[in-house]
């Protein structure tokens, strides 16, 4: 009746768990986006994101690098792993909850004092003796507050960690693959905007020859011109650089050699165009989105289980063991019945003074857990700024985009008319070349303004947490 009391107890105690349960903390999102008025072309729609935001660029090489990106990636396969240790980290913490069970055989050849309390042969210590011994042990820690469950669950939210850190690294990939991706197409359509200029330039040059060859016009616009020609071919080799660099960068990004994706991305084509209006869910789906919060929301439920770990240590340990084996001096009576010895009972580990190494570990236990409650709320404002931040950037950048489209249209009708009055005499060379330098500034600027767009509406799915939300 006493043994079946004192394991109805210790069954009762060993589902306590001391120490503070998680609470899952508010991220304290607004509940609608910010409204940007009338003259913005684009407002935010409280859609759901789709996963794969980049196919909304319909450029099939761009989605085909990004998912590359997420299987090649020398960081998310290193992400990847981390996520792997962390589950093992996870079984490791679990097995202490489980009894260890473990055989030994050993063999033997002793000799004693003769002079010794005790000697086990007879033998006065005159002569040596074998020592034949084979035994089964078992042993359980009964876990009675909770220090292995704890454990368990600081090795639950430690995996919840290395998984959004995996998800953060996925979407940084997406994202860098992406905006890199655009900006070459940018620096692909500036190379032809410059090509297009040298050739305008060379006629330009070619027309002034002309003129001076005739006796119309003087040396310096010969000269105007020619250094025209030459400042315009001046910017073809640093695009042309800048071109290498957006390719190795990309290749680095598919874990592959310098210039190895130049054979699929040395050909230009059009710079991918944005929806006129994006999706973009609603603020309260940010903090289950974003991996940078999950991340944190996960770590302050590491830190919190840590000092149920903590508080553990303060109270009494109580294991189960037993032992059967057999020991003989003579190998051929290992086995036989008489031969046999065993134990079995329970053990008690009580602490007693310990040099405030307990006190002190509970104390760091809860200064930890509440620097993880505040890197959340850090991490949560930090969000939603970069979001607001993404927000402005897009819509800014198109009113930026439609000006320099106006500006580049009223630019080429200008120098259509300088270049008339030129030919007619009506003007100097000098007008005609400001005219033309006017043009070529604003194209480059449209051109980037191009790249810019789609690169912001990257930077605002990346801050809005899209891409790959449920691996």
């Amino acid at each position: 009746m006493r043994r079946s009391v004192v394991l109805i107890a210790l069954a009762s105690l060993a589902g306590c768990s001391v120490g503070p349960d998680f609470l899952a903390p508010d991220a304290k999102l607004p509940p609608t986006w910010h409204d940007y008025g009338q003259p913005v072309p684009s407002t935010p729609v409280a859609q759901a994101i789709d996963s794969v935001w980049w196919k909304q660029f319909n450029d099939p090489l761009l989605s085909a690098l990004i998912e590359r990106a997420a299987s090649a990636n020398l960081d998310v396969r290193t992400a990847n792993n981390h996520l792997e240790q962390s589950r093992v980290g996870r079984r490791i913490t679990a097995g202490q909850a489980q009894p260890n069970v473990s055989a030994e055989a050993a063999y033997q050849r002793d000799r004693n004092s003769g002079v010794s309390i005790l000697d086990p042969s007879n033998n006065d210590g005159k002569s040596a003796f074998d020592l034949w011994q084979t035994s089964l042990d078992a042993s359980w820690e009964i876990d009675l507050w909770g220090h292995v469950r704890r454990g368990v669950e600081a090795a639950d939210a430690n995996i919840q960690v290395s998984e959004a850190q995996r998800n953060g690294i996925l979407l940084s990939v997406a994202a860098e693959t992406a905006s890199d991706y655009l900006h070459l197409r940018g620096v692909q359509a500036r190379l032809a905007v410059t090509r297009q200029n040298l050739d305008i330039a060379r006629q330009s040059l070619g027309l002034t020859q002309n003129r001076f060859d005739n006796g119309v016009t003087t040396h310096l616009d010969v000269a105007n011109a020619a250094a025209q020609v030459a400042t315009i071919e001046a910017l073809l080799p640093l695009l042309e650089a800048q071109q290498a660099q957006l390719i190795n960068a990309l290749s680095y990004l598919m874990g592959a050699e310098p210039r190895s994706l130049a054979g699929e991305l040395m050909p230009a084509k059009d710079m991918p165009r944005p929806p006129a209006q994006v999706s973009v869910g609603l603020p309260s789906e940010l903090a289950r989105r974003r991996p940078d919060i999950q991340e944190a929301e996960a770590n302050l439920h590491r830190a919190t289980a840590a000092i149920g770990v903590a508080k553990a240590d303060f109270y009494p340990r109580v294991s189960l063991g037993g032992s059967f084996g057999f020991q003989a001096m003579d190998g051929s009576d290992i086995g036989s019945w008489k031969s046999r010895q065993w134990s079995i009972g329970p053990s008690l580990y009580l602490p007693i003074f310990q040099g405030g190494r307990l006190t002190g570990t509970l104390e760091l236990r809860e200064q930890q857990q509440q620097e993880a409650a505040i890197n959340y709320q850090r991490t949560v404002l930090s969000a939603w700024r970069e979001v607001d931040d993404a927000f402005t950037d897009f819509t800014a950048e198109q009113r930026h985009h439609a000006a320099l489209a106006e500006a580049v249209r009223q630019n080429q009708l200008a120098l259509d008319a300088a270049r008339d009055r030129y030919r007619q005499g009506a003007i100097d060379f000098i007008n005609v070349l400001g005219v033309q330098r006017a043009l070529l500034d604003t194209q480059s600027a449209l051109v980037d303004s191009d790249a810019q767009v789609s690169a912001n509406l990257v930077r605002l799915y990346k801050a809005l947490g899209g891409g790959w939300p449920d691996s």
